[in-house]
């Protein structure tokens, strides 16, 4: 199938009229754009037009517009903080892409915080002796067990908790309290270099959010009941903590494996043949490419083995890497642990999730939907 349609191609397939197309564009519901051979023509992107074709075939009942939208469908929350686009992920309207040219996840924070020149004053976290991810989740549940609820605290106060929360996730990842910018003090804690600290910094920007993910929607749910950030931070973690999201870099790794004993085209042929995803390749959002994981493949080569499966899948699929797949091979680029992957979602990750939580707060409403039940009926 061709990515993009004509307008006619288009109206064809949905059934509507240009005036219809058009407030369908306006309201960004079919991404558009010019056409290089003929500068009077717009072209639609053909998988918006399909999503609207599986849409209106399932009808427009309540149960199927609420079901159609947990699955990367419609947006169902407003949020000023973060947007897929054209192909690419925006922070406040800015390309992130562009800002992890030179950005540190601070810079990001406070962007995403909306909260001006917000101070990271250093803090003393007590880190147990104890695997990382063990500790990320101790010290974040020791804080979500005792800091105070969001309800009713003025936004400064909420601003400064929300900088020790963020400092005591990086603390705990490390190992140990630390002071200056966040990527040089897990760079430090993993022995990088210069240039393995810069990769940590665009990819700790590159992560800082992506909209309305699992671990996100279970934050705003937290905060929405006016939990505190450290608890709300908490359930970020715990759906994070999942194989279908932070935890992806271990499929990632399986497969890896599969290729290091099958070969690369045997291993990969075998798992399409049983008609098994290939971890780390290819986005719903992004039907070009995983916008992050361009902006990181743009800063360094991929080690020799990922590169061929990256060709391989290429040629077989036309499926490019995502973000997992490249910070798996970030992680075997720089000789670190392999649940590094993780250590590093969480701690970019944590920025957005406090922003998200930030804004449910202010709405002051409760995120509570229905189930639409379907067991025995009741006696």
């Amino acid at each position: 199938m061709n990515d993009w349609l004509t307008a006619q191609q288009a109206m064809a397939r949905l059934g509507l009229k240009p005036q219809t197309l058009y407030a369908y564009v306006s309201r960004g519901l079919i991404e558009v754009r010019g056409d290089a051979a003929d500068s009077r023509r717009r072209l639609y992107r053909a998988e918006d037009v399909a999503r609207l074709e599986r849409r209106k075939a399932r009808g427009r009942k309540p149960a199927a517009i609420a079901e159609d939208a947990i699955a990367f469908g419609e947006p169902i929350l407003a949020s000023g903080i973060a947007t897929i686009q054209r192909g690419r992920l925006w922070y406040r309207g800015q390309d992130a892409e562009k800002l992890a040219e030179t950005a540190k996840l601070e810079d990001v924070a406070r962007l995403l915080w909306d909260c001006g020149s917000q101070r990271f004053p250093p803090l003393f976290t007590i880190v147990p002796e104890a695997p990382a991810r063990q500790r990320i989740f101790a010290v974040i549940a020791a804080r979500a067990a005792g800091d105070a609820a969001m309800a009713g605290r003025a936004k400064k106060a909420l601003y400064l908790e929300a900088a020790s929360v963020l400092d005591a996730l990086v603390d705990a990842i490390a190992g140990r309290p630390g002071q200056g910018p966040i990527h040089l003090r897990l760079a430090q804690a993993w022995g990088c270099d210069a240039r393995g600290a810069d990769l940590i910094r665009r990819a700790l920007v590159l992560l800082a959010d992506h909209e309305l993910n699992a671990s996100t929607f279970a934050v705003r749910v937290a905060a929405s009941t006016r939990a505190s950030l450290a608890a709300c931070v908490l359930a970020g973690l715990a759906t994070l903590s999942g194989p279908l999201h932070g935890g992806m870099a271990s499929r990632v790794l399986g497969l890896m494996r599969e290729i290091a004993e099958d070969g690369t085209k045997g291993a990969i042929s075998a798992r399409l043949a049983a008609g098994v995803p290939l971890p780390g390749f290819g986005h719903p959002l992004y039907p070009n490419g995983d916008a992050r994981a361009r902006g990181l493949l743009a800063a360094f080569t991929l080690p020799p083995a990922y590169e061929e499966v990256r060709r391989a899948v290429a040629a077989l699929t036309g499926e490019e890497p995502n973000i997992d797949f490249v910070l798996t091979a970030i992680a075997a680029r720089l000789g670190l642990a392999p649940d590094v992957s993780f250590q590093i979602f969480a701690a970019a990750r944590c920025t957005g999730w406090i922003a998200h939580a930030l804004e449910q707060n202010e709405t002051g409403r409760l995120i509570r939907p229905r189930a639409r039940y379907v067991g025995p009926e009741p006696a």
